[in-house]
């Protein structure tokens, strides 16, 4: 079983992403099977892992991204930004972090 842990960083203002609401879903084909839900602290950051330890399969975290930006009184594109990816048998650890914009978006598998 492998764990997961998460941060989102605004770089368009260059902090950390804070209290942007983030919930984890298990996806099996069609069905999306909700895990956990949690907000980043102050420093961007769930600590992981998140919500325990995780079976394989294909996962999403959905970070609610639109509150966050209207708190900032921000325009933005996006409402909700879902990572669909996959933990594998045998993975100690998952980091999935979200790269920020109003009109843009990164992530990538971190260590």
């Amino acid at each position: 079983m492998s764990g997961l842990s998460t941060h989102v960083l605004d770089i368009a203002r260059g902090v950390p992403g804070a209290r942007i609401e983030v919930a984890l879903l298990r996806s099996e084909g069609e069905v999306r099977t909700p895990v956990a839900r949690a907000w980043t602290d102050d420093g961007g950051r769930i600590a992981g892992p998140f919500d325990g330890e995780l079976e394989p399969g294909w996962y999403e975290l959905v970070f609610t991204v639109g509150a966050y930006f209207k708190r900032l009184e921000s325009p933005s594109f996006y409402d909700e930004i879902a990572v669909r990816f996959r933990i594998e048998e045998g993975a100690a650890h998952y980091h999935v972090p979200l790269l920020l914009a109003p009109y843009g978006y990164s992530t990538y598998r971190g260590s």
